[in-house]
């Protein structure tokens, strides 16, 4: 009983469906921030023009204002013009990063749309769950991770502005060109490693968190029973529905014995009751057949109709074995079939 409660079997797709309804993905933040960071820094580079040039004009402006007075009105225009070209700098720069943040979205967890995360749920209010969750052990691993995440990036910068510094001696008597020229690679390098440091570490942060994700939606083996008997139907309504079905299929037989042309029996287990309608059908076919009670019931209907009952038990065996309910017989049959055909419309006195 204690294996049936306990939490081992993976994840159905059911209950990973349901958690995406409810807004509940496995999204990592780490790589969140290093898609949006990434193209953060190829938009500002692919900008820098636009930028370096929108500078240059309040630059040019401002040197323009030298010797003018400075009034209320001119103040006032001073900072439209500095507003209005710090937006032109920055919304194109702005508009990248959130389309970045979205796609780096979508990207982890598919597009989802849900309003169930915005329903209020007055229980996260309880003063007692909120105190052991803020102890939790999920919690306690979230903030081991940052610590380690802060403390390691420290020290790569700290290590290599170390070994960047054991060159200042010798940049100092650099020409100033040559002095940003270095400088200017050794950012790039310094940008370089900590780009390929917060790839690894998002990518460590995806794979944790996808792990935890499917660790957290784990399913016991009888609540994977249960969601079986809900998609599936519970055994017994099943075959109650069957038992039914049987009944009005049954009903539906007994109904159309009447029109049958013959019924080929084995005289005490098997009736099969043939109909066959030269212009409409290209073979006979089975309207009725059954074994035991039903097989009395198939005779005892066509005695009230006066239908023809034959008795071949070799044939009545094959017929129900090989031809299910409302299908033409197989043509290994005709030639049985059409005998006693043959012989129960030459007792009718009846035409082919």
């Amino acid at each position: 009983m204690a294996d049936d409660q306990e939490k081992t079997e993976e994840a159905s797709s059911k209950k990973i469906e349901d958690a995406r309804k409810e807004g509940n993905v496995p999204k990592s933040q780490d790589a969140n921030s290093f898609v949006t960071l990434v193209v953060a820094l190829g938009a500002f580079l692919a900008l820098l023009p636009w930028i370096e040039s929108r500078m240059v004009f309040l630059y040019y402006y401002y040197a323009n204002l030298i010797g003018h007075p400075l009034d209320k009105e001119g103040a006032f225009q001073i900072s439209l013009v500095t507003l209005r070209e710090v937006v032109f700098m920055v919304i194109p720069l702005a508009l990248v990063v959130a389309i970045a943040g979205l796609l780096a979205n979508v990207l982890q967890t598919g597009f989802i749309f849900t309003t169930k995360p915005l329903i209020p749920d007055f229980a996260k209010l309880d003063p007692i769950k909120g105190i052991k969750n803020l102890f939790s052990i999920k919690k306690a691993v979230e903030s081991i991770k940052i610590i380690l995440k802060v403390t390691l990036v420290l020290y790569v910068c700290y290590y290599f502005l170390l070994a960047f510094t054991k060159e200042l001696p010798s940049v100092i008597y650099f020409p100033i060109f040559d002095q940003l020229s270095w400088l200017k690679e050794k950012m790039l390098i310094l940008v370089a490693v900590m780009l390929i440091l917060f790839l690894i570490l998002s990518l460590f942060d995806l794979f944790y968190t996808r792990y935890n994700y499917f660790k957290d939606l784990r399913m016991s083996k009888q609540e994977l029973k249960d969601e079986y008997k809900q998609m599936e139907g519970d055994p017994k309504i099943k075959a109650k529905i069957r038992q039914i079905q049987m009944q009005m299929t049954r009903k539906r037989m007994m109904q159309e014995i009447p029109q049958a042309d013959v019924v080929i029996t084995n005289p005490t287990h098997y009736a099969i009751a043939i109909r066959y309608d030269q212009e409409k059908e290209s073979a006979p076919k089975v309207i009725a057949k059954g074994t035991d009670f039903i097989a009395l019931k198939i005779k005892e209907i066509a005695m009230n109709y006066n239908i023809q009952i034959v008795e071949n038990p070799p044939l009545a065996r094959e017929l129900y074995k090989k031809c299910n309910l409302g299908e033409s017989i197989p043509e290994t049959l005709y030639k049985a079939v059409a005998e006693v055909l043959a012989f129960v419309y030459k007792s009718a006195n009846k035409k082919r």
